[in-house]
């Protein structure tokens, strides 16, 4: 009995590690075939619409959760560091904490749950309602079509909304830094010109291009795929896909935060 216990359990150990590598070969060759088709002629006017929506219309919510994220950070900061007479140097942890950190990691996850989540139902929709299908029988190619835009886009996208977040971080910590609790203005802004470097920018921003490709590709891979899925089908199955795709984008997050930081530490 035991051993039939631990039979099964390794079984299902295996069929699941092997599941997650087979996701993982099929979504890079999805990226990979996508990306391609970025380079292909009359691709700039469905990439300009794919920017205002994942970009400009997201830049509001990326700008006041980047304000309140500052003044936060600000606030909390200045009391942590008068504990130890350094209340001084506060604009240049809120800047580097924003520029390396927070900063690309806030935006990724806010256009995840704004965009992302609109991109994996609607791509979703496509499908279970066969105008993927109708694409391919009019020899139009849906990937070129539909993906490498909205690829594209992100990739595009990502890196503004995250010099948008950090600035208006970066505000945000001097109205609760120097208006609110008295900081020396020029302490404020000559510690983020002094501490801050180029490479903590370039961090950022490989943060911010990395965290764009992963979101782009698993937010339209669940979308495109999204009939193939076992555990539902038709209109809950978009549901589920979208779910899906936002928690897997911000784990991934996550995780590649992690990486890319081991990088430059």
């Amino acid at each position: 009995m035991q051993n039939n216990f631990v039979r099964v359990f390794v079984q299902d150990i295996g069929r699941k590690t092997l599941g997650i590598i087979n996701n993982l070969g099929a979504a890079s060759i999805f990226f990979s075939l996508a990306f391609v088709r970025i380079f292909r002629p009359k691709q700039v006017r469905e990439i300009i619409q794919q920017i205002y929506y994942i970009g400009a219309k997201s830049s509001t919510i990326v700008g006041l959760v980047g304000l309140f994220t500052g003044m936060v950070l600000g606030l909390q900061l200045y009391y942590t560091l008068t504990k130890f007479g350094s209340e001084g140097v506060l604009g240049s942890v809120v800047a580097l904490s924003l520029i390396r950190e927070l900063g690309p990691v806030l935006t990724a996850i806010m256009i995840t749950a704004r965009a992302g989540s609109a991109m994996t139902a609607e791509i979703g929709i496509l499908r279970i309602s066969e105008q993927i299908d109708a694409l391919y029988t009019m020899r139009i190619d849906s990937l070129r079509f539909l993906i490498s835009p909205r690829i594209a886009a992100a990739i595009i996208s990502f890196p503004l909304l995250t010099a948008l977040f950090d600035l208006i971080g970066i505000l945000g910590g001097y109205i609760t830094g120097v208006v609110l609790l008295g900081v020396n203005k020029g302490a404020y802004f000559y510690r983020i010109h002094s501490y801050v470097e180029f490479v903590d920018i370039k961090v950022g921003f490989v943060k911010a291009l990395v965290f764009s490709v992963l979101v782009s590709t698993i937010c339209c891979y669940q979308g495109y795929f999204t009939h193939l899925r076992k555990d539902s089908y038709g209109s809950k199955s978009v549901s589920i896909s979208t779910t899906s795709a936002v928690v897997l984008s911000c784990i991934m997050i996550l995780v590649a935060d992690y990486i890319v930081t081991s990088f430059f530490v």
